[in-house]
């Protein structure tokens, strides 16, 4: 997992994507394109802090909260998940996010370091 700023995620997300604008959470599957060397890799997850952060103050919960939201998504998305296919297939994601997060038990309150 990689945690960077929004100028990082929106050139990657403009590289990769063809959107030029910051976005939560990348997922790049080893899986994909030609090197696919080891199997037990599942890939990359990239968050933008700065991001994630706008979002948990919006939704009223903790930046760790968003942040293990964002990275179970991300994981999903590196498990073969995809929100944007159909809409089925995003109930069927979002489905499996919330099974994740409920296995995890309470996120809530944020971690005390």
């Amino acid at each position: 997992m990689a945690l960077v700023d929004d100028s990082t995620m929106q050139a990657l997300n403009a590289q990769w994507r063809g959107k030029d604008r910051p976005t939560d959470v990348l997922a790049f599957a080893q899986r994909e394109g030609e090197a696919q060397h080891d199997s037990t890799l599942l890939g990359d997850v990239v968050l933008s802090i700065p991001t994630a952060k706008r979002q948990a103050e919006k939704r009223g919960h903790s930046l760790d909260r968003e942040i293990t939201e964002l990275l179970v998504h991300g994981i999903l998305h590196l498990l073969g998940y995809d929100h944007e296919r159909s809409p089925a297939e995003a109930r069927r994601m979002y489905a499996r996010t919330r099974e994740v997060l409920a296995s995890l038990g309470p996120l809530e309150p944020p971690c005390e370091y």
